[in-house]
């Protein structure tokens, strides 16, 4: 079975950045989309809606750096500050959906701070830019 998972594992770490990252790629691209919607309701939260481009490029341009393995320990690291952020700033209400967001971020954050500590695996941009993964 380790033969396997060894083999498996630089596939399995691409699988898990792409799974990881998604969410914050098309939340990113949403974003751009809907942006007077987002700043309202960034202000309605107590956020000053001007932050809006720094929260785009944080998905947008932190889920690509993830999925493409591309400064993925600095991304990752960026990434899980943000969830932990977000998940006080956003999910902090008593309802249940709310209360299950706020899981929901601290358990991406806990993943990335795996890609922190792993990095990205031999197959990655990381890897090939700077040899190491």
């Amino acid at each position: 079975m380790n033969a396997l998972l060894e083999t498996s594992k630089p596939w399995i770490l691409v699988a898990g950045r792409v799974l990881i990252a998604a969410i914050f790629v098309t939340a990113g691209w949403s974003k751009i989309g809907g942006y007077e919607g987002t700043q309202q309701y960034m202000q309605a939260m107590g956020v000053p809606g001007a932050l809006l481009p720094l929260v785009i490029f944080a998905e947008l341009g932190g889920g690509l750096a993830i999925i493409l393995g591309l400064l993925t320990r600095l991304a990752a690291a960026g990434l899980a500050v943000f969830c932990v952020a977000s998940a006080f700033l956003f999910h902090g209400a008593a309802d249940q959906v709310n209360q299950i967001m706020f899981m929901k971020n601290l358990a991406m954050a806990g993943g990335f701070l795996f890609l922190v500590a792993e990095g990205a695996g031999t197959i990655s941009l990381d890897a090939r830019l700077f040899k190491r993964s």
